[in-house]
């Protein structure tokens, strides 16, 4: 069997990982994950390239959750070539439903505002793929069950819980010379929200995530430095501006907030959920509750008198009201989608507030913000940044350092190999170094392309 690494290496984005092997004389191949490369310019061009191998040539993707770094180039796949099916679970494919033609629509409408106000270089400018190209491969999407093994091309796969996200699992795929990991992404295992993730007892070989490879999270309550850092912003009568990831993060920070104002910690103000994916993601709560902790009653707290603004004609006039108030808009990276409009409106007045709940990838809007810019471009002209702008890592959905660790030490046995993927560069080399040192066992750092035989 090979493993071949075309994307998360060196970055966070872009997951897809190449299995192939021969299975009664025949060459077969499977992929795992199949991610939209995000942020620096260098790693999005990447999404345009032509597909290192023919699409038609693969039997089935195994997708280990709905994020769109680990999902969002399916839609091109297909367009070019893949008929086979995509295995992950339930809640996966529910959130499929709505990420990815979510994502064409977005790309339609990011090329069709390019073309009207003619910033961009291309001649037209041209979607990736469109909101129909998303929602026929949702035809293509096989959910199977935690825990329960399932054969694919001659191989045994199963998904297990990561935490992180509804649906989020890791994918065991077994042959007959032994049995590899993908970790997906991790979650925290003592997330508020999102249950653990189960252990897993052995393993030839590891694909394992390090976004925060390098960092340990805060140990203070998030909810509390949440409330700090609202009541600053909304004493002064500034907006909050909260760019957020549909999945997962805005549902955090719902339960959050509406726990917070019961208590009366912080002011009563309007709360404005401005991203209808997020919207249709919050009721998959309701469905999927073996998936996370909260019960039936706390999500329905969560929702209590929060503001949905569901077209864009109510998206463009909250850019008309004043604080205070507290906004949850999508993408959490600022990378495009409701909030950018937000930024526009709002980073220029210094009595507001723009506070990221996690990771910014580099080159992203979200890195520049918190890295110190006083200006960011947003639809080919320069907007200051006089507002305060606040990065809390105590939100991430992701397994810092030491949780990476802490999963890794329940194998029973040293993996031959650990290949660590899904980090910048930084966070990739420390986790290596703090798996060979504690762990003793072999890692790698691959390549972009890089090939390895297994």
């Amino acid at each position: 069997m090979k493993l071949t690494f075309l994307g998360a290496t060196g970055t966070v984005t872009g997951s897809r990982f190449l299995l192939e092997f021969e299975r009664q004389r025949e060459s077969r191949r499977i992929l795992v994950d199949c991610g939209l490369f995000q942020g620096l310019k260098a790693l999005r061009l990447r999404n345009w390239e032509r597909f290192p191998v023919d699409p038609a040539g693969i039997e089935a993707v195994l997708l280990t959750h709905a994020h769109i770094d680990h999902s969002g180039y399916l839609p091109r796949l297909a367009k070019e070539g893949f008929a086979g099916r995509i295995y992950c679970t339930a809640g996966t494919h529910d959130l499929a439903k709505i990420l990815l033609p979510d994502s064409g629509w977005l790309q339609e409408e990011q090329a069709r505002y390019a073309n009207e106000q003619g910033f961009s270089r291309h001649k037209p400018a041209l979607p990736l793929y469109t909101k129909a190209d998303a929602e026929r491969v949702l035809a293509q999407f096989s959910p199977v069950a935690f825990g329960q093994p399932i054969e694919v091309a001659g191989l045994r796969v199963t998904f297990r819980p990561a935490g992180h996200i509804l649906g989020a699992a890791t994918v065991t795929v077994e042959g007959p010379r032994g049995r590899i990991v993908f970790s997906g992404d991790l979650g925290r295992p003592h997330d508020p929200v999102m249950r653990p993730p189960a252990p897993i007892r052995a393993a030839e070989y590891v694909v394992v995530e390090s976004t925060y490879g390098n960092r340990t999270h805060p140990v203070s309550d998030p909810e509390q430095e949440l409330a700090s850092h609202l009541r600053r912003v909304l004493g002064r009568g500034g907006v909050a501006v909260i760019p957020t990831f549909a999945v997962g993060r805005a549902q955090s920070l719902l339960h959050y907030i509406g726990r917070l104002r019961r208590a009366r910690e912080i002011p009563d103000v309007p709360v404005y959920l401005n991203s209808p994916m997020a919207t249709h993601a919050t009721r998959l709560y309701f469905e999927h509750t073996d998936d996370h902790r909260l019960t039936p009653a706390e999500m329905e707290a969560a929702c209590a008198d929060v503001l949905v603004a569901s077209t864009p004609e109510e998206s463009r006039a909250l850019n008309r009201k004043r604080g205070p108030m507290i906004i949850l808009s999508a993408s959490g990276m600022a990378t495009g989608g409701r909030v950018v409009h937000h930024l526009e409106a709002f980073a220029p007045d210094p009595r507001n507030m723009i506070l990221f709940p996690g990771f910014q990838a580099a080159g992203t809007r979200g890195a520049a913000m918190t890295s110190g810019a006083t200006e960011i471009k947003i639809h080919g002209a320069y907007v200051p940044v006089r507002a305060e702008v606040v990065k809390m890592d105590t939100l991430s959905a992701h397994a810092d350092a030491s949780e990476i660790l802490e999963w890794l030490a329940g194998f029973e046995a040293p993996p031959r190999k650990t290949f660590i993927v899904h980090g910048e560069p930084a966070a990739a080399d420390e986790l290596r170094r703090r798996i060979e040192e504690r762990l003793g066992w072999t890692c790698v750092l691959p390549d972009y392309g890089q090939k390895v035989a297994l």
